[in-house]
């Protein structure tokens, strides 16, 4: 046989006996919270905060081996590195005693090996103090929940650091509506254990809804472990915002003892009640003109001025009339109008006064409105009754002078039964 026969025949048969092992992977993805942070460090009982949490996989790269078999006398390997992306399909936060503003954030997406993605949930802190543990859940594709324990700290010395600590508080008394001056009282307190230095307040605008009314940057100078400075605030409303929640962001920005600057983010929480304000459009009656003893319809007109729906609307008259005197208008929003209509029966001639009650419900309670008004209804119309008796007279008249008078008369213009002198 030729060696090059011999070598080709070798060859053919290294390749046959080739087998190939399971791919197997040195790193398995998992994922992991890197780093999380509450915002404000401590929360005051009550208030609102965010929980921002990052997502890692920790899986740097994956590394495959292949062994293709014997060739010979030698061992032939071959390894290759990949990158395995872990799905993540829902994040959860459980409260465990804190109030979740936000919803499940669900199909988050592919994160490649080494990288991250931050995550955000909005929090409300409990009414009692004490340190709490909500837990952040992770579901990936084809994996196992992870849980992560996040502490959050409620009014409480418990795990606070040997730092300045500053916190935020805003107190607003009575209703606020739509268009109204809002006078805020904000209080800085130092909860850490270390001064703040060169402490600024600075109130955002981040839109026309609400805005201060004069500045927007207060310098408190400055503030001790323990200590507290307030400052009031006028903030100004559109008429035009819709009620409700509403975030007004402040920056807080001081020096630490050792002169680190630092700025932290909070906010000022507003709700905003809406305030219905009702009066009166139009007043129809139908027929026009009314005539006394006949039935008619009122039909009154009224509007919401407001800045918030007027719910449960009904009104009543006081008219000394038979009829249907109460109407139920039902929800009036701000800008719209409804009617409200009744029907009047076996009214007399004359003028009456009366007074329009309207009982309504809005954000801020319930409210009854009233409308002193006036009706006229003329007597009824005798002129064709008299203009008829007139016509009748007439005939009577003339059917006398024809068929009575003129038979009888003789020829002197005189009755028969008259007697000459």
């Amino acid at each position: 046989m030729r060696p090059s026969t011999i070598v080709i025949c070798i060859l053919i048969s290294a390749l046959i006996a080739m087998v190939v092992v399971p791919v197997y992977a040195d790193d398995i993805p998992t994922v992991n919270v890197g780093s999380f942070k509450v915002n404000p460090s401590v929360l005051m009982p009550g208030s609102f905060g965010t929980i921002t949490i990052t997502v890692n996989n920790t899986a740097e790269s994956a590394s495959i081996t292949q062994e293709s078999g014997e060739l010979q006398s030698s061992t032939y390997t071959q390894v290759r590195t990949n990158d395995f992306s872990v799905n993540v399909v829902d994040v959860h936060l459980e409260g465990n005693g804190i109030t979740v503003l936000t919803n499940d954030i669900d199909q988050v997406g592919d994160i490649g090996p080494g990288q991250s993605i931050p995550l955000t949930f909005s929090i409300q802190a409990p009414d009692q103090p004490g340190l709490y543990y909500p837990q952040i859940w992770i579901d990936t594709e084809g994996g196992q929940s992870a849980k992560f324990p996040i502490p959050v700290n409620v009014d409480t010395a418990i795990g606070i650091q040997k730092q300045a600590i500053i916190i935020l508080d805003s107190n607003i008394t009575g209703p606020v509506n739509p268009g109204d001056e809002i006078p805020v009282t904000l209080t800085v307190s130092n909860a850490g254990q270390l001064l703040a230095d060169d402490v600024v307040l600075k109130i955002s605008n981040v839109s026309t809804d609400i805005a201060p009314e004069n500045t927007d940057t207060y310098d408190l100078g400055l503030l001790n472990a323990s200590d507290q400075k307030s400052v009031n605030v006028i903030l100004l409303s559109d008429k035009q915002t819709n009620p409700g929640l509403i975030q007004v962001p402040v920056s807080i920005s001081y020096k630490t003892i050792d002169g680190t600057p630092v700025t932290q983010a909070s906010s000022i929480d507003l709700t905003l009640d809406g305030k219905a304000e009702l009066g009166i459009v139009s007043v129809d009656t139908n027929p026009s003109p009314i005539v006394a003893g006949t039935p008619f319809d009122i039909t009154i007109r009224i509007e919401n001025t407001g800045t918030g729906d007027a719910k449960q609307v009904s009104a009543t008259i006081d008219l000394p009339a038979d009829g249907t005197k109460q109407a139920f208008i039902g929800k009036i929003e701000p800008g719209d109008d409804a009617p409200a209509l009744f029907l009047i029966e076996n009214m007399k001639g004359g003028t009456y006064p009366y007074t329009l009650i309207v009982n309504y419900t809005d954000d801020m309670g319930v409210h009854i409105f009233t409308e002193p008004m006036s009706l006229r209804v003329p007597p009824s119309d005798s002129y064709g009754n008299v203009i008829f008796g007139l016509i009748v007279l007439v005939i009577l008249g003339y059917l006398g002078y024809r068929y009575w008078y003129l038979p009888h008369k003789k020829g002197d213009g005189t009755f028969p039964w008259v007697k000459k002198n």
